[in-house]
């Protein structure tokens, strides 16, 4: 048998396999989505050519439209005898847990993508692309970016949830996405779920932070896509550099925000008028087909595709036990609020809700979501419970003000050398014991230690810092109240997180 005959073989069983699983609104998505690109590619002679990325992080949204987008190639395939090319695009950092690759390599199977010469899945880890693998390894200096930008935003924000995990990972983002949509030739086009209105509005706030920044948003704005990235990268720079601060060249220039290059820019193509998000719109498609599976480390709160929400719990429920005097479950609890706010918040429907929250419902499930986070955080960024509490405390920060505070409530046997720890931080002295005992409680490299010693915490009620820009921009926030234990009074605070 040739290859065309049994891929059209093929094509037929596994789209007559995977029609059930589609709504009705789905399947007539499929056929209109197919009509589009055909228009897309210049009729059907161009079809065949056409090469179509999409960006799939594990999670549910994702693996729902993936799927879509495999019926709408079998669809063309089987109705035309022709069809495009599809780029599955997979971008890991540190927080990305191996059960969320374990759920992609089971959509992967389950959608017959192994093998199939029209479709290349591939791995993005930062600069290193390389074909979709179970259990590729993780490159280790991508893991060590990934744990020095969580620390460096953690003490600059005292452990804030967004910035601390979400700020640098963002920037990561814009930068997969320029260098897998020009990879190898390029794509025509990228698949996007977000409404045009989404886009543009996403497109305006970051042309004005870039626009603040000084950088040329009138050429940004005539590039297109390109000029985008362009304006992240400008972004990126501004971003790491108010974090980083000086002597950092190199960590900088890791962090830039690829743009691609002037052989093509590829179009967007959104499918929001087309599907629904509602996952209970198409449970059985994920949950029986895909063998998506909801497990600890591949579901937290609002995410399928990322552990890093457990430990903003974590963080919060840390802060409350080892900085403010309270338990860490009341800590624990005002996350969980915050979260189960920002679920309701999505549209997620009870079931999952339910599903999230579950492990937190007494004691012994705190417990052991309490571990659960615990050696998350040491697996997969090398930090322990005294790195993440020394960050709650940000004791380096405005010249070392709250290192005192920190030595007296976790380290008292060193309380007498702290004017010793302050001359080695202002760089007036150097100590090789104290300097290994810093990066051991820190999990930081001196040089780091030094420059959130000259750098302030991040003021988040002023518009002056780009960081604080960036939360203030951010809508995965909200106000919680908690009871102040050393002076008796009730405080307003506005916590982040996913």
């Amino acid at each position: 048998m040739n290859h065309a005959a049994r891929t059209e073989h093929d094509d037929a069983v596994l789209l007559a396999r995977l029609t059930p699983y589609l709504s009705d609104n789905d399947q007539h998505a499929v056929r209109v989505f197919g009509e589009r690109l055909i228009e897309a590619a210049g009729g059907l002679a161009g079809l065949a050519d056409y090469r179509l990325m999409v960006a799939y992080g594990g999670g549910k949204d994702s693996s729902y439209t993936v799927s879509l987008l495999r019926a709408t190639q079998l669809h063309l395939a089987i109705s035309h005898g022709c069809t495009f090319h599809l780029r599955i695009a997979n971008m890991r950092h540190a927080g990305v847990a191996d059960a969320v690759m374990a759920n992609i390599d089971r959509a992967y199977h389950a959608l017959a993508l192994y093998g199939d010469p029209r479709v290349e899945m591939l791995v993005v880890d930062h600069r290193q692309i390389r074909p979709f693998e179970r259990h590729l390894p993780f490159p280790s200096e991508v893991k060590a970016m990934n744990r020095f930008d969580v620390l460096m935003n953690g003490h600059r924000t005292a452990g804030d949830g967004r910035p601390t995990f979400c700020n640098s990972c963002n920037l990561a983002v814009a930068d997969f996405f320029g260098r897998a949509a020009w990879w190898q030739g390029g794509v025509d086009a990228v698949v996007t779920g977000d409404s045009r209105k989404e886009q543009k509005h996403y497109f305006t706030w970051i042309m004005r932070l870039a626009e603040r920044l000084g950088l040329d948003v009138e050429d940004c704005r005539r590039q297109g896509f390109r000029g985008l990235l362009q304006a992240l990268d400008g972004i990126a720079q501004a971003y790491f550099i108010e974090l980083l601060g000086d002597g950092f060249d190199a960590a900088l220039d890791e962090r830039r925000v690829s743009t691609g290059n002037a052989s093509g820019e590829p179009a967007f193509i959104s499918i929001y008028d087309l599907v629904s998000y509602r996952v209970d719109d198409h449970w059985e498609l994920i949950t029986e087909f895909l063998g998506f599976r909801f497990e600890e480390l591949a579901f937290s709160f609002t995410e399928s595709d990322c552990a890093n929400p457990m430990l903003m719990a974590h963080l919060r429920g840390l802060k409350a036990e080892q900085v403010q005097g309270r338990s860490y479950d009341q800590g624990l609890a005002e996350y969980l609020e915050l979260a189960q706010a920002l679920m309701r918040k999505k549209e997620m429907p009870d079931r999952l809700i339910e599903l999230a929250l579950a492990p937190y419902a007494d004691a012994a499930g705190k417990a052991n979501r309490r571990a659960l986070a615990d050696s998350f955080a040491r697996s997969a960024f090398d930090l322990d419970e005294e790195q993440l509490i020394c960050m709650q405390f940000s004791p380096f920060v405005s010249q070392g003000r709250d290192l005192a505070l920190y030595l007296s409530l976790r380290h008292p046997q060193l309380v007498g050398r702290l004017q010793d720890l302050h001359a080695l931080l202002g760089g007036q002295a150097e100590d090789e014991v104290l300097g290994h005992w810093l990066g051991e409680v820190s999990g930081l490299p001196l040089a780091a230690l030094r420059s959130l010693y000259r750098h302030a915490p991040i003021d988040f009620d002023s518009d002056a810092s780009l960081i604080a820009r960036v939360r203030a921009g951010d809508p995965h926030k909200g106000r919680i109240v908690r009871h102040d234990p050393a002076t008796g009074v009730q405080v307003v605070e506005l916590v982040s997180g996913r």
